[in-house]
């Protein structure tokens, strides 16, 4: 029997009907039409369908859809809700971070929590906060220089 969620999405409140199984990803994706997250593993280990819930990085695939109900989901899309690049994406293009771009929306999910919580990351603290995005492309320096390079440059806006 479906139920109805009610939540806010990038910003815009948000209801549904859905059935009670169905994932966080599954609703984005297949309900919604927001494609920005992708399905990758659906096990929670590659990151490519990272999202902020409440703030915080999490893997949508392993989030059920009801979980939501009351809480503030953003996803890529909602990085530039106006169609103009958040800092960070623009950073990923200056630095040459994204490669396929399969898992580009997860690594900038979870490099935006990192950064609205933390001022100043060190690379290490940039490596440990994408540890759980697997990127088959690089080696990863260019998505590191790009989060370094966009933590400075919301340093620079304060």
């Amino acid at each position: 029997m479906d139920m109805t969620i009610s939540f806010t999405l990038n910003g815009r409140p948000e209801q549904v009907e859905v059935p009670p199984h169905i994932t966080l990803l599954d609703l984005l994706r297949d309900v919604l039409g927001l494609t920005g997250t992708k399905r990758g593993c659906e096990a929670g280990e590659c990151g490519a369908c990272t999202v902020l819930l409440d703030g915080r990085a999490v893997n949508s695939c392993l989030v059920p859809a009801p979980q939501v109900a009351g809480r503030e989901v953003v996803t890529v899309e909602g990085l530039a809700p106006l169609g103009k690049l958040a800092p960070l994406q623009q950073a990923f293009i200056d630095h040459g971070a994204v490669q396929c771009g399969f898992c580009t929306p997860g690594i900038l999910m979870s490099a935006k929590d990192l950064l609205d919580h933390t001022a100043d990351p060190s690379q290490a603290k940039i490596r440990e906060a994408i540890a759980g995005n697997l990127c088959r492309c690089t080696g990863y320096q260019q998505i590191v220089e790009a989060i370094e390079d966009a933590a400075r440059r919301a340093d620079a806006a304060e």
